[in-house]
């Protein structure tokens, strides 16, 4: 793994008001998908803390990023901030960035749901080791 100074953002919580208030904004089916997948993140571990960027809600290891959802008009993204570097055997992210990469689910379309778990739990897991082993 290529060492690479990690982003840090300040004021990571164990539970940011405001991402309640943006759940709320966005009721309905996107809005329900984006509060589902950011749960799964927020269960990866006692350490994920979270924090509202950028217009929206972002997990992080305490105040390493790794993932983020996103409700546009027809589609919901869980993205990841290190998801170039992610093993991704099902090919559900997108994306050309530098670092980061995105899965886009739309409704009424098939998601993968158990390879896009393991591609949050690979986030987690890889931001930890990023952040442990500097």
């Amino acid at each position: 793994m290529k060492r690479t100074a990690l982003l840090r953002f300040d004021g990571a919580v164990e539970r940011d008001p405001a991402i309640d208030v943006w759940m709320k904004e966005h009721a309905g089916e996107l809005g329900a998908i984006a509060h589902q997948w950011f749960e799964a993140m927020r269960k990866c571990g006692d350490e994920v803390r979270e924090l509202f960027h950028d217009g929206c809600p972002v997990a992080c290891l305490g105040d390493v990023p790794f993932g983020y959802v996103n409700v546009f008009t027809s589609h919901v993204n869980v993205g990841f901030y290190q998801g170039a570097s992610l093993p991704d055997p099902a090919h559900l992210l997108q994306g050309a960035g530098k670092f980061m990469r995105h899965v886009k689910i739309r409704p009424g379309t098939a998601t993968n749901a158990a390879a896009l778990r393991q591609l949050i739990d690979v986030a987690y897991s890889d931001i930890k080791v990023r952040v442990e082993h500097g």
